[in-house]
């Protein structure tokens, strides 16, 4: 190409129209060969290694040499016979529960005194990726000399990290493990806030996605996205898939690399881009968090907190965003996929993400510490109540029951508190559906993953800017009765739409279901009874309590427990009517007996034994054996 003359590619302005694409190609600036890179380095801030600036080589050239002249064979030379060595400057087993910044911080400093000692010299491309294999290598011999959630007696951590003594623990807390106490904010480098110690734990290390990228990764990537920006056609970006954008920005992002002489091993760089690249088009830090199976819920409280909910537990992570206005960024995307909007007017919303997960977010000024989301994640794999029975949520005699239950076409309403699984649940109930069935979903936020190819999702809308077109769960329910449905499943009752609900249970739609947020099924019953209220008629309580005896036939009662495992806690079933007093019977209950050594509580589901009101409905469906024999 001759001096002057802009490239042409299939990245740049001016390529060919006939170069094939899959999808819409990025532009990017460009600049000849003759002129020098807008953000080179000086010639006196050349790298160690770097040819001196009169070889009348460019910068750019000159710092890509540099690079390319180092040696891996010395890195893993040195890797080798620090293998053994490195397990003594730090204990993996305590490792494990410290940041991977900690970790790289006490590492880093040994390594320094050990080629000081040796009189050795590396320079800080190759230092950092032998740091990056020690720190694996430490990591990986904590998680393998101890169960993550098992941390054996006597093992305590490095001087250099071990914590205070641990104030004075509550009456019900139970005793932590001889030589591990929880990490206080002593423990913690200077400059960084300490997490709190019920947020903290070493009874349970942090898993490698809780650690956030680097603070040089994160000051490379805020350094590189303005110029990143500059050079493509963001309109362009905006179309492309992750991995598509990911391989076009590859050879921008390095150009903008060597221009700013930016230290980047080739980890450190795979986390700038994919960092930039969710950005541009992902979630932003929240992407690492997504993608993790294990992780149920993420919590943003403003920019710089971010809990998860992992195991039923609740972890501190170190994921960060930059500012308010990174996270609004991020919420803005969220719900506009949906056509709803976020902002000072309209500071809260309710949407939801591609895979249906359920997000809640508040912004300011109600939100005083920044712009909170709340995401509730479901498993991408359909859960069945024979699942939920091998992991302890339920009895297998107990799933038997609601199997029969839901096939029978009774009314189900399914109660229980916050993040205590009503959903998880209702989506194992609604398998049982016949797929001759019609049936209409209403939500606030569409989150049922029927698996019946007969569905009709409906899901509310708030009002526009001007205060108008606004569409309730009321709305829909009275709706859903003229679109001829077999079963009718709310997502949650929680206001006037009850007594809509409950007259479409009375006419005709057996086997409708519905969540409801209550602490026990006698609870659930009056909170049905104060929302019947709230639509503005006056019946007398005899009157109400009679048509939610009549609608309401079985109540499964869910809790989320202090062993973060969510279990169904009762069912009990709806006889009818003693005077003004709604009559119900409980079939199952699950009864504390202590827990085992691991802290999760012994299940036992105890049937009652009495004979389900529900029989003869069941024996009409050919079931009546099997639900007997579960009994």
């Amino acid at each position: 190409m001759s001096e002057g003359k802009p490239e042409t590619g299939p990245l740049r302005p001016g390529a060919a129209q006939d170069v094939p694409s899959p999808a819409l190609r990025l532009v990017r600036h460009n600049r000849t060969q003759s002129e020098p890179p807008p953000h080179a380095p000086p010639p006196d801030a050349l790298p160690p290694g770097a040819p001196p600036a009169d070889s009348g080589q460019p910068a750019q050239t000159r710092s890509f040499m540099a690079r390319q002249s180092r040696e891996p064979e010395v890195v893993a030379q040195l890797f080798s016979q620090l293998e053994s060595v490195v397990v003594q400057w730090i204990e993996p087993v305590a490792a494990t529960w410290l940041t991977r910044g900690e970790v790289a911080r006490t590492i880093t400093d040994k390594l320094i005194d050990f080629l000081d000692a040796e009189s050795l010299e590396l320079d800080l491309l190759d230092q950092r990726n032998l740091v990056t294999l020690l720190i694996n290598h430490v990591l990986h011999v904590g998680k393998e000399t101890v169960n993550p959630t098992e941390t054996p007696d006597g093992a305590a951590a490095p001087e250099s990290a071990a914590p205070p003594p641990t104030p004075a623990r509550g009456p019900f807390a139970p005793p932590a493990p001889k030589g591990l106490e929880p990490a206080t904010g002593a423990s913690r480098s200077a400059g960084r806030s300490a997490a709190p110690e019920n947020q903290r734990s070493p009874f349970q290390s942090a898993p490698s996605f809780l650690s956030a990228p680097s603070r040089s990764v994160m000051d490379a990537k805020t350094r590189m996205k303005p110029i990143v920006m500059e050079r493509i056609d963001v309109t362009a970006a905006s179309h492309m898939d992750h991995d598509m954008l990911v391989d076009e920005l590859q050879e921008v992002v390095a150009e903008i690399r060597d221009e700013l002489d930016l230290q980047l091993n080739s980890t450190e760089f795979n986390q700038v881009l994919t960092a930039l690249v969710d950005d541009m088009i992902g979630f932003g830090p929240l992407e690492s968090l997504l993608a993790d199976a294990a992780v149920a819920d993420i919590m943003v409280n403003g920019p710089k907190q971010v809990y998860v909910e992992r195991g039923g537990k609740l972890q501190l992570t170190d994921v960060a965003f930059q500012d308010d206005a990174h996270v609004l960024n991020v919420a803005t995307r969220i719900v506009s996929r949906i056509g709803r909007r976020v902002d000072e007017s309209n500071p809260i919303c309710d949407a939801r993400l591609p895979d249906g997960s359920r997000v809640n977010i508040v912004g300011p000024p109600l939100a005083i510490d920044g712009p909170s989301m709340s995401i509730r994640k479901f498993s991408r794999s359909a859960i069945t109540l024979a699942d939920r029975a091998e992991r302890g949520n339920v009895s297998r005699e107990m799933a038997t029951v609601l199997q029969v239950a839901a096939r029978a076409r009774l009314n189900i309403l399914i109660s229980g508190g916050t993040g205590s699984g009503k959903t998880t649940l209702l989506n194992a109930l609604s398998q049982m559906i016949d797929h001759g069935e019609r049936i209409v979903t209403i939500e606030d936020a569409a989150e049922l993953q029927l698996q019946q190819p007969h569905v009709v999702r409906l899901e509310t809308r708030p009002a526009n800017i001007e205060g108008a077109g606004e569409v309730t769960i009321r709305s829909l329910v009275k709706n859903a009765l003229r679109m001829r449905p077999d079963r009718i499943i709310v997502g949650e009752v929680r206001g006037e739409e009850a007594l809509d609900m409950l007259q479409a249970m009375n006419t005709g739609h057996d086997g409708s279901m519905a969540t409801i947020h209550a602490n026990k099924p006698r609870d659930a019953l009056t909170r049905l009874e104060n929302m019947i209220g709230m639509a503005g008629i006056n019946l007398p309580s005899k009157a109400m309590r009679t048509q939610i005896a009549s609608a309401i036939d079985l109540i499964v009662q869910t809790s989320r427990m202090r062993d973060g495992v969510r279990r169904v806690t009762s069912i009990t079933e709806v006889i009818g009517m003693e005077g003004d007093v709604i009559t119900t019977q409980e079939l199952f209950s699950f009864v504390f007996e202590g827990e085992d050594a691991h802290g999760t509580l012994k299940n036992n589901f105890r049937s009652h034994g009495v004979r389900p009101f529900f029989t003869d409905r069941a024996e009409y469906f050919g079931l009546g054996d099997v639900l007997l024999g579960a009994i």
